[in-house]
């Protein structure tokens, strides 16, 4: 927080607001985002926190060791990464995947209708699912008509930028 404290000392009429700053950090916590980054006229903010998904990213890693040697982990941690992107090959389809980091939604509301079901037929730009991200409710549209082969996630799961989310053949 040096940098605000010196900012408001050196007299600059665009002194970082700590209050700005504590804000954006608790949008990260509440959010599980990793940064974020505010500009505001000439005045850019960035606030970033180390991943604590690492941690139990590692645990699981460190899990595995006993049942296989400690090179068994460093070829299953792209498996999973690898076996999705096959799927749509097999399906002969296009891979819809995730334009950002959020919680996917396959419905509107809880208890409603899911906007899509495997076997149904959709047009292109109609709404495949939602990403909420930073409390902001995101429709993922169909890139094309076709056919829902697969969906490869579930309500309200944590979805990272790029991951594989429906199948569309």
């Amino acid at each position: 927080m040096s940098s605000p404290k010196a900012a408001s000392e050196s007299g600059d009429s665009q002194a970082i607001d700590t209050r700005v700053v504590r804000k954006l950090a608790d949008i990260l916590r509440d959010t599980g985002l990793t940064e974020i980054e505010v500009e505001r006229g000439g005045l850019k903010i960035r606030v970033a926190r180390e991943v604590t998904v690492a941690a139990p990213m590692s645990a699981m890693v460190q899990a595995a060791p006993p049942v296989a040697m400690a090179a068994a982990p460093v070829a299953a941690a792209p498996a999973p990464v690898a076996d999705a992107p096959a799927a749509a090959p097999a399906h002969n389809g296009e891979t819809v995947k995730s334009p950002m980091v959020g919680t996917i939604y396959l419905q509107a509301t809880p208890g409603a209708d899911p906007f899509v079901k495997v076997g149904q037929t959709v047009t292109e730009g109609q709404t495949l699912l939602i990403v909420e991200a930073m409390k902001t409710m995101n429709p993922i549209p169909a890139p094309k008509a076709g056919k829902i082969v697969e969906i490869l996630v579930s309500d309200a799961q944590p979805v990272e930028f790029g991951e594989p989310l429906v199948v569309i053949a």
